[in-house]
């Protein structure tokens, strides 16, 4: 039976000339840098599926089952990237170095998200690639896991593949939950429901983990989250939110589909929220907010990141309005 929708609450309104047009209401959570609650917003132990929020998780469990990966190609593996020629390249890297071509790719056929390298792609009466799928670095980095461990990489995908079984026991780990409810993603790979504040643990583990811990686990977390604060423009797209979040507050940012969010701020401090309506467009604004209401965060830091984020509403070619958080 599909999971009762959670008890939430107003995270996010869309002004235009000052009249509310539309609300999104959801679920948030914050904790603090010793990993303790410190504000819950609606519901935060309900089920629910974090889509690309999760590639963190994903891209953690390949490098801890012996991928070789480092700096962008580490990166990439936790993308939902837009798409340009250099995202391209990253992933092509990737499966070369493993005896692998794009044909190996278990994602869809896509066209970039990002507007300029589609225009280039039609003017060069290109086609739909896997390798321009948001998720494709995320899909190079299983595949070349499976090579590293001798696994076959035809049907990585399976829920039952070594490969998913390893990263489904690597996911309950970090989460601390056990995984009931298995899901198909957008790009084919398996998605867990699980809790919100799950989720945010799990994040704020990665985030925090060190490259000198005497475990190898937090060792290589700590590896991927450097890769991805170097590597910024891999996570998203130049100029696009995620990167920007990454490159002007050193925030570790990952968007996942369906309204889902979560963000570290560089003291630990941890935020995840899911918007009920499935929207997108508000999930930057409000946890920032929320990072900026517990002290993670200056107001003016956030004001001026806030500045560069699409929240504009515009009428008749002008700004009249704009996406702002309610929290």
């Amino acid at each position: 039976m599909p999971a009762t929708p959670p008890a939430s609450v107003e995270l996010a309104v869309v002004e235009r000339n000052g009249f509310v047009e539309s609300r999104h209401h959801g679920v948030a959570v914050v904790l603090a840098p010793d990993g303790t609650e410190k504000l819950a917003l609606g519901e935060v132990t309900a089920a629910f599926l974090p889509r690309s929020s999760m590639k963190p998780l994903q891209a953690l469990a390949c490098l801890s089952a012996g991928a070789e990966l480092a700096d962008e190609r580490l990166a990439i593996a936790m993308a939902s990237h837009c798409g340009t020629e250099r995202h391209a390249e990253v992933a092509r890297g990737i499966l070369q170095s493993a005896g692998l071509t794009e044909d190996d790719l278990g994602c869809p056929a896509a066209w970039p998200t990002d507007t300029a390298s589609r225009d280039e792609m039609v003017r060069d009466h290109a086609a739909p690639s896997p390798l321009r799928m948001n998720c494709s670095g995320k899909h190079a980095a299983m595949l070349v896991t499976c090579v590293a461990n001798g696994w076959p990489t035809e049907g990585y995908l399976d829920v039952q593949h070594p490969l998913q079984v390893h990263i489904r026991e690597v996911i309950e780990r970090l989460v601390g939950e056990r995984m009931t409810t298995t899901a198909i993603d957008g790009c084919g790979a398996p998605v867990y429901a699980m809790s919100l504040v799950g989720l945010a643990r799990a994040i704020q583990r990665i985030a925090t983990s060190s490259e000198r811990s005497p475990f190898a686990l937090h060792r290589s977390a700590g590896t991927l989250v450097r890769a991805v604060r170097e590597n910024a423009w891999t996570i998203d797209g130049p100029g696009r939110p995620d990167t920007v979040v990454i490159e002007r507050l050193g925030v570790f940012s990952k968007m996942g589909a369906e309204g889902v969010q979560v963000m570290t701020a560089p003291d630990g401090t941890t935020v995840a929220l899911k918007m009920l309506d499935g929207s997108n467009r508000a999930g930057w604004a409000v946890a920032l907010r929320l990072l900026e209401r517990v002290g993670a965060l200056s107001a003016q830091d956030v004001a001026d990141t806030l500045a560069l984020l699409p929240l504009s509403i515009s009428g008749g070619g002008r700004e009249v309005g704009a996406i702002r958080s309610a929290v």
